[in-house]
């Protein structure tokens, strides 16, 4: 009992985001006692389809299948050209395996690269770049962000309007992103090469153990086990989009293909997101439910989802505000871009700010400060940017 308490103490601890969530879920049921319709009110459908997304894209990184993308990135003798590799291998790949997942595709990778290269003064900034890229690249699609999943399912929008109403914001963005890499980088030359002893150490310690790690199965068992995910996330991807109803089918499909297929995988889902999904859909039914505080919120949050998007967002971060604003918002594009250009607020603004901040500060122990300032400034210059554009975008379409 006592280890199962300190296991318990050290998990919240870790997740603030989980003792967050948890916390205002219970707070919420005194509020708004259980009931059958609270139980109904909570989107499985989303907890679901996250649940098969989360496993699948658990298996891409299992089985190394970006692995041929990241060894392209070790040949790129310039500086310049490896943050814009990296940057926009970032935006490119959030758009479909999700923004935190991008990130620690390529966080890590770029870390290394950087400390073969003698650069380490650059990492936090193209760290950043990078937290950027994924927050908005993976705006462009519906299940390129836990937030986007969940508006996308509950407002019936179709899938070529959802990516028409973001490509503006998509297309700025990488236009602005290269702007930024090229004011950091406007003192900086072509690197002829990088240094051949940390090429060789980089080569033999770091892509070799990633490549070639002493796995048990066969290479041919490897080979099935890609084209199994890869099947799975097309499957997944389609069930999204067609937003068909046969959805418990297809979760029926892939948790049996995991368990058959890759047993392991299913244990290292992250279901600390989902019991984090689960305590704030229960969260924002009970508040629904509440006459009072529907009404306030209702009042408040019609016609201001922009801002009121933008401002939750840096107290419970984006996805769990979305859940909380979407029953009382008129306005979809609004909250939209509200919810995607909070992450540039603060770390607290998107869970995968704080993701990007855990991979950092396990390579540099002591060092998260930095990072936060570094993020703020580089991150909050790039929000002034857009901030103004998007709420004449949202304007415009609202008249």
């Amino acid at each position: 009992m006592q280890k199962l308490f300190v296991w318990l103490k050290n998990l919240f601890k870790k997740d603030i985001m989980l003792s967050v969530s948890l916390l205002v879920a219970l707070v919420s049921l005194f509020i708004t006692p259980p009931s059958r319709e609270l139980l109904h009110d909570i989107n499985w459908r989303t907890l679901a389809t996250l649940f098969m997304l989360l496993s699948v894209l658990e298996g891409f990184k299992s089985e190394r299948i970006f692995d041929p993308i990241l060894r392209k990135a070790q040949r790129i003798s310039s500086i310049k050209l490896l943050t814009v590799f990296l940057v926009f291998g970032v935006f490119f790949t959030s758009m479909f395996v999700t923004n935190d997942v991008s990130l620690i595709i390529f966080v890590p990778l770029t870390i290394i690269l950087f400390r073969s290269a003698g650069k380490e003064k650059y990492i936090l900034p193209v760290l950043t770049f990078e937290n950027i890229a994924a927050i908005r690249g993976s705006l462009l699609m519906p299940f390129g962000s836990p937030q986007n999943l969940f508006l996308y399912a509950k407002s019936g929008i179709s899938t070529p309007d959802f990516i028409l109403m973001m490509f503006p914001l998509w297309i700025f963005s990488a236009g602005l992103l290269v702007v930024f890499i090229l004011i950091l980088y406007r003192k900086i030359h072509r690197l002829a090469q990088i240094d051949t002893d940390c090429k060789k150490n980089f080569d033999d310690e770091e892509i070799l153990k990633r490549v070639q790690n002493d796995r048990k199965s066969s290479s041919e068992t490897q080979s099935a086990r890609k084209i199994m995910y890869l099947a799975l996330f097309v499957i997944v991807v389609s069930s999204i989009v067609t937003r068909t109803r046969f959805y418990p089918i297809v979760l029926a499909l892939v948790f049996v293909t995991l368990l058959i297929g890759d047993r392991k995988i299913l244990f290292k889902t992250d279901y600390v997101l989902l019991l984090t999904f689960l305590c704030f859909f229960t969260f924002s039914s009970s508040i629904c439910r509440h006459p009072a505080i529907s009404e306030f919120l209702k009042n408040s949050v019609a016609g201001h989802e922009y801002i009121w998007s933008i401002l939750l967002s840096q107290v419970i971060s984006n996805v769990p505000a979305s859940i909380v604003l979407y029953p009382f918002s008129t306005n979809l594009r609004a909250l939209l871009y509200g919810l995607d250009s909070a992450g540039l607020c603060s770390i607290i603004g998107s869970l995968a700010s704080v993701i990007n901040l855990r991979l950092y500060a396990r390579e540099y122990p002591g060092k998260s400060l930095a990072f936060i300032k570094t993020f703020t400034w580089i991150s909050l210059a790039f929000f002034a940017v857009v901030v103004l554009p998007q709420l004449w975008v949202i304007r415009g379409f609202a008249n």
